[in-house]
């Protein structure tokens, strides 16, 4: 079957036809850690680990590769504002070495929260200064760059077609740009590969180079730590659509004159996620993380699911009251699978004639670029099938979980010495306490049964309980 994803590059749905058989290069943009990441980062790493685990569901060898940005990222991606490493060491009295593990780590833990599975690769950019140093040679030497006050800059005048993947006219790049325009280019639109002659006189991370000590720009250690571990073809890249007119325009120019050939076949991005008063940000202060979710009562896991409702092209806009109904449905949906799973009955097989017409069904929505509130169609239609058992059901259930990651069924421990028939005894007398409004015992029967460890869920349907440890 065809795996088919919009790639910004056509402005059009494309076959993924990769460089090597069965193998997928993937490389996408990491955090900048100088601060939490917000939802609206996380949004992006929710809709690349699907990629990811999509294309391995159909059978896909997937070499994924991430950078974690510890210098370099000034405010503006035009080389412009302040050092953000240095945003974050100066606002919380720490050093940038601090500031920057410190953030990799909690962003790191945020993944895991979100079961974001880690990629086979994460590279600091402060430990491939080197690869950098070398790239940045490689465009010197074929007349790419030109050093203006001390610092090494790339002219986009040298590279043809710069404005491919914003579908943008250079007017329109320039006009989007920052009013402050730094004086020594000869474009405005170039950039700094390596910085030798800082405004920041006390620039802590600072290494030798040809040039002068210094340090490098944003835009290459994508470029070179991209090419170190997935060679001179990429099959995908993938990043938010902010990164598309500058960031990604610029690894395209540097990495493609460096090559001499196309450098990455498909380009995805994923859209914004926006408050009602507009896209969040970081700069701005105004910012949600994953933490303030939890502070709200809602799960990691909540914020997921609310993020695959919608296609990752589209933007998405957050409220609590929309995540709450994102928590109640998943909370409905994890009682239904329950239910399933607590009447298997012993003696049902799994008929795989049956369960790969599911499969078939989620394989086309997964492979038409991530359709996934389709693909959770397909999870309804097998939760409500009258042709399959239980037994089958979460078997589906379970290998569609392999892309969705929401734990949807959840292997309880439960006391070998407990009595389920007495539970259900006590669980049939409350429900008739409460049918006569006999609060009181239905209260008292909660409460005896929380004394053995046993926690009552009531659903609509039922009343449900768990083993809590």
């Amino acid at each position: 079957m065809k795996f088919l994803i919009y790639n910004t590059l056509t402005r059009k749905k494309e076959e993924l036809i990769t460089v090597e058989p069965d193998k997928v290069k993937l490389y996408t943009c990491g955090p900048t850690v100088y601060n939490f990441a917000h939802i609206g980062n996380l949004r992006t790493y929710i809709f690349e680990d699907l990629l990811k685990k999509s294309l391995s569901y159909i059978g896909y060898e997937v070499k994924h590769v991430m950078n974690i940005t510890d210098v370099g990222h000034l405010e503006s991606d035009g080389d412009l504002g302040e050092d953000k490493m240095a945003l974050g060491a100066s606002r919380e009295k720490k050093t940038v070495w601090e500031i920057a593990r410190f953030y990799e780590e909690a962003f790191l833990k945020d993944c895991q929260l979100l079961n974001i599975e880690k990629p086979s690769v994460i590279c600091r950019a402060t430990e491939h200064i080197e690869d950098m140093i070398e790239f940045i040679k490689i465009l010197e030497e074929k007349g790419f760059t030109y050093i203006a006050n001390g610092n090494v800059y790339f002219s986009i005048d040298k590279y043809e077609n710069y404005n491919k993947l914003a579908n943008l006219s250079m007017e329109e790049l320039q006009s989007g740009s920052r009013v402050d325009i730094d004086p020594y280019k000869k474009n405005p639109l170039d950039f700094v590969l390596w910085f030798t002659n800082s405004k920041f006189t006390n620039q802590i991370m600072q290494w030798q180079s040809p040039w002068g000590k210094g340090f490098p720009g944003w835009h290459i250690e994508c470029s070179a730590m991209s090419i170190k571990y997935l060679g001179e073809q990429i099959d995908i890249h993938c990043g938010g659509v902010d990164h598309i007119p500058v960031h990604h325009s610029n690894e395209i120019a540097q990495s493609e004159s460096a090559l001499g050939h196309r450098w990455v076949n498909y380009w995805m991005h994923g859209e914004f996620l926006v408050l009602n008063k507009g896209k969040m940000s970081k700069s701005s202060g105004d910012f949600l993380t994953i933490d303030r979710l939890k502070e709200e009562g809602f799960s990691p896991l909540d914020y997921r699911y609310f993020c695959m409702q919608s296609r990752y092209r589209k933007q998405l806009v957050f409220s609590f009251e929309s995540l709450k109904e994102a928590q109640n449905a998943l909370s409905k949906l994890k009682n239904r699978i329950k239910i399933i799973s607590k009447y298997i009955e012993s003696d049902e097989n799994i008929d795989a004639n049956k369960t790969n017409q599911y499969k078939n069904k989620f394989i086309e929505q997964i492979s038409s670029d991530l359709n996934l509130p389709n693909a959770f169609t397909v999870l309804t239609e097998v939760i409500k099938s009258e042709l399959l058992n239980n037994a089958e059901k979460i078997y589906l259930i379970k290998d569609f979980d392999n892309i969705f990651s929401l734990n949807l069924v959840e292997e309880e421990q439960v006391d070998e010495n407990i009595d389920i028939h007495w539970i259900e005894q006590l669980i049939e007398e409350r429900n008739k306490a409460r049918m006569q409004k006999d609060w009181a015992k239905a209260d008292d029967i909660r409460k005896l049964l929380l004394s053995h460890s046993i926690e009552l869920v009531d659903t609509k349907e039922r009343t449900e309980w768990k083993y809590k440890k």
